[in-house]
């Protein structure tokens, strides 16, 4: 166990397999909060958790949370976490950060003001094989990186007035699907120079489907697919002057993937071992920079996290997909 107590603001899916990983490692959890105490309750039980509250604003406040993890719709990333930091908490907000970049530099300047650590969710970075991708890619093991490809496509509801397909909850492929290949992309090749994304909307204005070409600031290219309305193979894989690496299906999971030379021959395969989902990983980096007085992460820092959201931004422009309160 750990002396870092933890709070779960909210309850839904994403919440319990996140609460379930955080077990699986070993991790406090102290508190979990809801809108409904009954549901905050329900949740305490399945998880063991001390303390359940009928609010967030009881659960930031607790005096048993060091840190919490917001676990609510992306439509109020913004306002849940500033809630928290105001109350001196740590956040470690579920990707998206929030809807748009103007959001996302509100929770970056306030936690920074407070000297406390927001960090976004987004956990592939910290999954084991992405650790020794990132390793591969730096010791030069396939050249000059030149091109990336990823998709992230799978079948969602199509009822429209799920949350997904709702667009004051900030629904469509693009945020809870795209940010996916497009962190990724990030965090490869860096900043793109260039965005180009062509899509289809849906009867209540949110995407279905975008396709997103990126060229960065090394003039790598990257090329990246999301759908909601159809699952795909979901692989990955970074092209090189010298070989490529191939990542496998679900590559944004712990899975595996393949270095191949310039001749297509295997030179080194990885394969994850992971308990439980993996979510654990951004959980135990969170941890660690707390430990050590840090108030922001090398591997994806709060000014690259808002960045990385105005990308969205204009991919969304260019889709036509407008935010009521954006």
């Amino acid at each position: 166990m750990t002396a870092l107590r933890w709070g779960i603001l909210a309850t839904g899916g994403i919440a319990h397999a996140f609460t379930s990983d955080l077990r699986t490692a070993g991790l406090t959890v102290t508190a979990v909060g809801s809108r409904r105490l009954e549901a905050a309750q329900a949740f305490a039980e399945q998880y063991a958790i001390p303390s359940a509250y009928g609010s967030y604003e009881e659960l930031v406040a607790a005096p048993d949370v060091d840190i919490v993890y917001i676990a609510t719709p992306h439509s109020h990333h913004r306002d849940n976490a500033l809630l928290a930091l105001e109350n001196g908490t740590h956040v470690l907000i579920e990707k998206p950060l929030t809807l748009d970049a103007a959001q996302a530099a509100e929770i970056r300047d306030a936690a920074a003001a407070r000297g406390l650590l927001a960090m976004e969710a987004m956990w592939t970075r910290y999954l084991p094989h992405m650790v020794r991708l990132r390793e591969l890619l730096a010791s030069g093991a396939i050249g000059e990186v030149r091109a990336l490809s990823a998709d992230h496509t799978q079948n969602l509801p199509t009822d429209p007035t799920h949350r997904l397909n709702a667009l004051e909850l900030g629904g469509g492929a693009l945020l809870d699907l795209g940010i996916y290949p497009i962190s990724f992309a990030w965090d490869v090749l860096g900043r793109p120079t260039a965005v180009s994304a062509l899509g289809r909307l849906g009867d209540t204005g949110a995407d279905t489907e975008a396709a997103i070409s990126l060229v960065h600031g090394s003039g790598a290219v990257s090329s990246l697919l999301t759908s909601m309305r159809g699952a795909g193979a979901n692989v990955a894989q970074i092209i090189g002057t010298e070989g490529r690496i191939v990542i496998d299906s679900v590559w944004y999971t712990p899975t595996s993937f393949r270095v191949h030379d310039r001749d297509g021959a295997v030179r080194e395969e990885f394969h994850s071992e992971v308990d439980g989902r993996g979510m654990q990983y951004q959980a135990l980096h969170a941890e660690q920079l707390i430990r050590e007085g840090r108030t922001d992460s090398e591997l994806l820092g709060m000014d690259e996290s808002v960045a990385i959201m105005g990308t969205l931004d204009e991919i969304r422009a260019q889709l036509g997909v407008v935010y009521p309160q954006s």
